[in-house]
């Protein structure tokens, strides 16, 4: 038997929100990239779907053990790091992270027909608070670019509000679904 032991989590906003254009996540693969505590990995997995957490520390999931839970601690960064597979998850997450050359292989980590999850800092985040380096920051238009060929199903780019800690940051978000092979 697998249990998870942690506290409740709350996965971001735009996960919760989102009308999910499945019913069920059943042997769905995601990928919780730059995953930090896991909270939205997390709760997909509490949905049924197989979930691969992936960060350079782990020290935050350390209480986390599932059967349908990876972990792996990977420095993504790293000249050494390992590539992400190939049209291996159905859902990818990506939350308050940005590397622009990790952008290819995201995009060919997710299987035809799957989604991309992002949300991340816009440079008008700068203006405001952390994080201030532009190597952290989506340009204007930038994140919905990077998936130009994909079929968007939800695309903001502005400020958002936190309902729970009622701290406002400006973000990009985008779901899409990747075109069939």
């Amino acid at each position: 038997m697998s249990v998870i032991h942690a506290p409740i989590v709350t996965p971001a906003a735009l996960i919760t929100e989102f009308t999910w254009p499945v019913s069920r996540f059943d042997g769905l693969k995601v990928l919780d990239l730059a995953c930090s505590s896991g909270r939205n990995g997390l709760w997909f997995l509490a949905q049924g779907a197989e979930v691969t957490f992936i960060d350079r520390d782990l020290s935050a999931m350390s209480h986390i053990e599932h059967v349908n839970a990876r972990k792996y601690q990977w420095d993504l960064e790293a000249e050494a790091a390992p590539s992400l597979p190939i049209e291996e998850y159905d859902i990818v997450l990506v939350f308050n992270y940005l590397h622009r050359p990790l952008l290819p292989q995201i995009a060919k980590a997710v299987k035809a027909t799957g989604l991309i999850v992002y949300e991340t800092f816009t440079t008008q985040q700068a203006e405001s608070g952390r994080p201030r380096n532009p190597n952290f920051l989506l340009t204007e238009n930038e994140l919905k670019s990077a998936f130009a060929n994909w079929q968007p199903l939800h695309y903001f780019e502005g400020r958002l509000c936190d309902p729970q800690s009622t701290q406002s940051s400006y973000k990009a978000q985008l779901i899409a679904r990747k075109p069939k092979t």
